[in-house]
């Protein structure tokens, strides 16, 4: 009885490290890019700074990054022409507010970036769209502007960045 035990245990445990194995193997994506066949090319103009505030990273850093993003996760092809996409934008909002105090001080500030969005499909004028991208990246109250932007700046380009290819590639 007790070996019948053991090997009933034995066979679970294979099973169970099985599965597990075969299931960390499983990869899980959410890209669900729609581009019909006949779009091929883009045009990622250049993001301007027209906030009051000016961080003079974001603008050529959040432009190349969209550019990157698109090149390598779809099919189309950068042009600097005619395209049949075309994507341009602004920066519209770059300001910092109060988002925590404590025992009536500040406690933390969140860092707040607006883009406005424009996308043209040249071959469905019906698809064209602007659209406010806004996202807020907190920080301590203790830390500057300066070093919270030196701190968030890669968090806030990709994430500018992964939201602007989602609203314009994406059927959420």
């Amino acid at each position: 009885m007790k070996n019948y035990k053991n090997k009933l245990v034995l066979k679970i445990g294979i099973i169970v490290f099985s599965l597990m194995a075969i299931q960390g193997t499983c990869r899980y994506s959410l890209k669900d890019v729609s581009i019909p066949a006949d779009i091929k090319t883009v045009r990622v103009f250049y993001i301007e700074n027209k906030a009051r505030y000016i961080n003079p990273q974001l603008s050529p850093k959040l432009s190349d990054k969209l550019r990157q993003k698109i090149i390598n996760q779809t099919r189309l092809s950068q042009t600097n022409n005619d395209a049949d996409f075309e994507i341009s934008g602004y920066v519209s909002d770059y300001s910092v507010s109060t988002s925590g105090i404590s025992q009536k001080q500040v406690a933390s500030n969140n860092l707040n970036v607006t883009v406005h969005i424009i996308f043209k499909n040249k071959k469905d004028e019906k698809k064209n769209f602007e659209a406010d991208i806004t996202r807020n990246f907190p920080f301590s109250a203790s830390k500057s502007l300066t070093q919270a932007e030196t701190e968030l700046n890669e968090q806030m380009i990709t994430s500018l960045t992964d939201e602007i290819f989602n609203r314009i590639f994406s059927n959420w």
